[in-house]
């Protein structure tokens, strides 16, 4: 009889172990890095066997987390502000609210690496007045920044995910005047010390190689598609 672990994974099979990695970061079990990579890996899984190391070490049947409630009024956004200074937040912290940072001829630095994501998308307002603010997250996740730059910058430098995952999601509204808003991710930033959680081991003795060189492939590949249907469309519209 054949390993039962060894049958290949389907699309609701995958979806179902990313949601039960969301439900464990909600409840605190994982860190938005650690979420981040699982969510990457379960896309790229293509066996049972694969897709069980994910979740070895979380409850087992767990159920949909409910939606986080409103903030109440008194819980407001919490604040990290350098003016003429610095403020820095990094390695384990907790993240239950909307977040704000605000540098005036200072630095803010938020690493969201290692922290236990507690809410379904991290919501950060930065403002940056002759400063320079810098969020730092696990390159896979998804970045949605908006806002206004005058006489200064905003701007993304993260390897986010293919279209189509359900990955993290950090929303930036971003307001520069002469300052910097920049969002970078891992490859960009000095490297933190990961546990080596024992799923990775497994994982690189399944394939022989960088588990998360599949995710890279796959978002290069997406990248590529998405510029050659932009191509495609420019010479249907202009005839070149």
């Amino acid at each position: 009889m054949s390993d039962p672990g060894g049958l290949r994974a389907s699309d609701a099979e995958r979806e179902a172990v990313v949601e039960q990695l969301r439900v464990a970061s909600v409840e605190g079990r994982l860190t938005l890095a650690e979420l981040t990579d699982r969510t990457e890996a379960a896309y790229t899984a293509t066996t049972h066997a694969e897709l069980a190391l994910l979740t070895q070490d979380l409850p087992a049947g767990a159920t949909p987390a409910p939606a986080p409630a409103p903030t109440p009024s008194g819980r407001k956004r919490r604040w990290f502000v350098g003016v003429m200074g610095d403020s820095k937040r990094r390695g384990t912290w907790r993240i239950d609210q909307e977040l704000g940072a605000v540098a005036v001829m200072g630095d803010v630095l938020l690493d969201l690496r290692e922290a236990e994501v507690r809410t379904d998308m991290v919501d950060i307002m930065a403002v940056s007045v002759m400063g320079d603010v810098k969020i730092i997250v696990p390159d896979g996740v998804n970045v949605d920044l908006d806002g206004m730059a005058v006489m200064g910058d905003k701007r993304v430098d993260v390897l986010q995910a293919a279209p189509g995952m359900n990955v993290p999601v950090v929303r930036v509204r971003a307001y520069a005047v002469m300052g910097d808003v920049k969002v970078i991710g891992d490859s960009q930033a000095q490297p933190v010390q990961r546990g080596f959680a024992a799923w990775r081991e497994h994982w690189r003795r399944l394939h022989g190689e960088d588990w998360r060189a599949l995710g890279r492939q796959m978002r290069q590949e997406a990248r590529e598609l998405g510029r050659q249907v932009r191509e495609d469309g420019r010479r249907d519209r202009w005839g070149y």
